[in-house]
């Protein structure tokens, strides 16, 4: 049994496909109450539509930057910026995701879950139109922040409005379905991505991305209703909304559980950030190429994840789960350590592309399962938890990515050298934090 977390209530467990609670007096229609069958059949609909704006919107960031991927070189060539600097423009991104996390999440906590989405939406829709007409590195850099600033709503408003619906084994199962939907945008964003530049410059995936955001904004205005009722808010001032933050991480357990998530997520997206060049440029591959070997690690990562939620979650303990989940990615980024510094010969694109998909399947039993573990701490603070969790993730991974061009764009030993050593960290905050202190709390 899992120790609750510091401010956590009683339990509950929410089933999404329970049918719900019989009218109550003073409904719309008191007379004709909808059979047991029509309001099973209203529940799932709307569970259904909760689903994919959730994952529209966890999938719009992946979308915005894995779409851009195999354009990276291009902008390259047309803003007359080296390889690291227009790195940036993903590291940019991702730092604004993190800070934006940090300001939104604890905002939701006080208003609502509704207006800091729908104002983050907003900016994000802007900010990536300018994105498409930028005429230097420096401009399009800056526009990527404010992106990435107003994008980080939709990250952090979804993971506290699943803590909001679910519990327990519920929210495991709803992290691996929102994994499913929010995975399909790395299968399809370089490919689409790569399709674009057949047809347009690198500006047309700014476009899309545009087009994109207006329609999830319009989707997330009509149809997502608010999930923190008034008397769940904080009455208290600003600041005491952000001292939650400061509950939360004083248990270490859940602080633990921030740290390897964090981390292994860092590792992630130094693939993210690095492997086009590393694809493209060291070992030849075209940008359709790469974008169908990007295409087919996320495969792996969704379908691993769907196996964690569809098989593994309530029959195997979440931490052995996780344990699993670290091991073979040390184990694949050590391969990549070994093979990119030659120690066995000249590597080719078959073994480092097997290594890297072993690398991202494995994130399919880490990601939701740090996430449900670290939420499961806390009910009342679901906004700023999710911040946290979101923040640590995005700030680590944009301060560690660019280290994997540190060495220029001839070697891939920086980006295995840099996924090794987050991955050693992720071990170590899991066990020395997670399981001692767990251990600790439950002692007697």
């Amino acid at each position: 049994m899992q120790d609750a977390g510091p401010d956590a209530p009683a339990q509950f467990t929410a089933d999404p496909a329970a049918p719900p609670a019989p009218t109550a007096a003073g409904s719309r229609h008191p007379r004709h109450p909808l059979s047991r069958q029509q309001a099973g059949r209203e529940h799932r609909d709307t569970g259904l539509v909760v689903t994919l704006v959730l994952g529209g919107l966890t999938a719009l960031p992946p979308l915005s930057m894995d779409m851009y991927l195999p354009a990276l070189p291009r902008v390259s060539d047309a803003l007359h910026a080296s390889a690291a600097t227009v790195q940036l423009t993903l590291t940019a991104c991702l730092a604004g995701m993190a800070l934006g996390q940090l300001v939104v999440g604890p905002l939701s906590d006080r208003w609502g879950r509704r207006r800091p989405l729908l104002a983050g939406m907003v900016i994000y829709v802007l900010a990536t139109a300018v994105c498409a007409f930028a005429a230097s590195a420096p401009l399009l850099i800056g526009f990527r922040l404010v992106q990435g600033l107003a994008g980080a709503a939709g990250i952090v408003i979804s993971r506290a409005v699943v803590r909001d619906l679910y519990d327990g084994l519920a929210m495991a199962r709803f992290f691996s379905t929102l994994l499913l939907i929010s995975g399909v945008a790395p299968i399809v964003a370089p490919v689409i991505g790569g399709q674009i530049l057949r047809l347009t410059s690198w500006r047309g995936v700014f476009v899309v991305c545009t087009v994109i955001g207006t329609l999830l904004t319009a989707v997330v205005w009509r149809r997502l209703h608010e999930t923190l009722p008034p008397e769940r808010r904080h009455k208290g001032e600003l600041k005491s909304t952000f001292g939650a933050m400061k509950v939360l991480l004083a248990d270490r357990v859940f602080t633990g559980y921030v740290l390897a998530g964090s981390f292994a997520f860092a590792a992630l997206f130094t693939y993210v950030s690095a492997s086009s060049f590393v694809v493209q440029d060291i070992y030849g591959a075209s940008p359709q190429t790469f974008s169908l070997l990007f295409g087919l690690n996320s495969v792996g990562i969704v379908g691993v994840g769907q196996l964690n939620g569809k098989v593994l979650v309530g029959r195997v303990d979440m931490d052995r789960v996780l344990a699993v989940g670290l091991v073979l990615i040390g184990l694949s980024t050590a391969a990549l350590v070994v093979l990119t510094t030659g120690v066995l010969g000249k590597a080719t694109l078959p073994e480092i592309a097997a290594s890297l998909f072993v690398m991202m399947a494995s994130m399919g039993l880490v990601l939701p399962t740090t996430n449900t573990q670290a939420l499961l701490r806390t009910k009342n603070n679901a906004g700023s938890a999710s911040a946290l969790l979101g923040t640590s993730s995005f700030l680590i991974g944009a301060v560690l990515s660019p280290l994997a061009g540190v060495a220029g764009d001839g070697t891939a030993v920086p980006m295995a050298i840099t996924q090794l050593t987050c991955v050693v960290v992720a071990v170590a905050s899991f066990v020395g934090l997670c399981l001692r202190g767990r251990r600790t709390v439950e002692a007697p």
